[in-house]
């Protein structure tokens, strides 16, 4: 055989091996390309700024445009779903006026203090008033009137709640505005104010929801406000009478009329201030 015929013998295997070597070099460079994609997922999935939104959630049916890659990562430290800031005040539809007709707490309650006489007392909330759960309003009233600030860190007396069969000094009741009118007179609420008229503690729905100007002027939680208004009127109840701020930025007494402004003193829950008893100069506003 000529070396003519024996090159043309070997130039398909010549083609064959460079076949073998683009093959080679095209799934070295697809290999590559897979370890580098997978890389890249790898990487996305662990950046802490990439895909990983906290607190965001984007509807799979809305298409995403350029402000769905700039929304800003909340900071670790804040959760977005925790609300940060106390309740001033509630703004919700509640009733200003009703039937002045009461339903009961049927309930005993633990005995409030450590020493001294029992006193009974009874709860007790107009019939309309759907905003507060009886449950709620007794465990907010034995908050307060539990507390080793209130009036049972005297040791004069303890305090508990009682159904309304039982024999009781004092009823607190959560009532309309309209109904205060009512219930105090002659007192001259005007349907603003709480009062304590005879065996009776009224505790006005309105400012249970809305607190005062003075307190939400000073961004004082509506919890302390409802804290300060049960003592102030049960300290009716127990005998104290109305006081006065002692001194410009001294914590305001609890039996000083603090609804009505707190004329420069700090609001103040409590009867008992650092073991205690804190108390003004007598007289109203």
């Amino acid at each position: 055989m000529s070396p003519r015929h024996r090159g043309a013998h070997r130039h398909p295997r010549r083609h064959r091996y460079q076949a073998f070597l683009v093959a080679v070099v095209v799934l070295a460079v697809i290999g590559a390309g897979v370890v580098l994609v997978n890389h890249l997922d790898i990487a996305r999935a662990s950046s802490p700024g990439a895909d990983q939104r906290v607190g965001v959630i984007v509807d799979p049916s809305a298409s995403v445009g350029p402000s769905a890659a700039t929304i800003p990562s909340p900071s670790p430290s804040t959760s977005p779903l925790v609300a940060t800031q106390p309740v001033i005040a509630l703004n919700i539809p509640f009733p200003r006026s009703g039937p002045q007709t009461f339903h009961y707490a049927t309930t005993t309650g633990p005995v409030l203090g450590t020493s001294g006489p029992i006193r009974h007392f009874r709860l007790a909330m107009e019939s309309n008033i759907d905003v507060v759960s009886m449950t709620d309003f007794t465990a907010k009233v034995d908050e307060a009137l539990g507390d080793p600030r209130s009036w049972i860190a005297g040791d004069k007396y303890r305090l508990q709640q009682v159904p309304s069969s039982s024999s009781y000094e004092f009823t607190v009741y959560l009532v309309t505005s309209n109904t205060t009118r009512h219930m105090c007179a002659p007192l001259p609420t005007n349907g603003f104010t709480s009062c304590r008229q005879g065996s009776h503690v009224v505790l006005n729905l309105d400012r249970y929801m809305t607190s005062v100007s003075g307190y939400r002027s000073a961004q004082v939680p509506l919890d302390t406000y409802r804290t300060y208004m049960i003592n102030h009127e049960v300290g009716h109840a127990l005998g104290h009478n109305h006081e006065r701020c002692p001194a410009k930025g001294a914590l305001a007494p609890v039996m000083q009329q603090q609804t009505l402004g707190l004329h420069g003193c700090v609001a103040n829950a409590w009867p008992y201030v650092d073991g205690k008893q804190y108390d003004g100069p007598a007289g109203s506003y």
